[in-house]
């Protein structure tokens, strides 16, 4: 792989890792708003997951774009 396919590669995981960011901030706050309509126990486990994921899919890309930028 070439840097600038990687650089596409980087950029994508950080846009990916941007939508996860969103969704899983909703999920936890839906679970938190609406206790009475979905129980939290449901939304909860589901927001932190997204929240995981989030975490390790930028810190993928940020890894992903430094190795571009110096070589490593």
């Amino acid at each position: 792989m070439n840097k600038k396919q990687a650089l596409i590669q980087a950029v994508k995981i950080l846009g990916f890792g941007l939508i996860l960011l969103i969704i899983s901030t909703y999920v936890l706050n839906f679970a938190f708003l609406n206790k009475n309509i979905i129980p939290l126990y449901l939304m909860l486990p589901l927001g932190i997951i997204g929240v995981a994921a989030t975490i390790y899919t930028l810190f993928r890309g940020i890894r992903t774009l430094v190795s571009v930028f110096f070589d490593q």
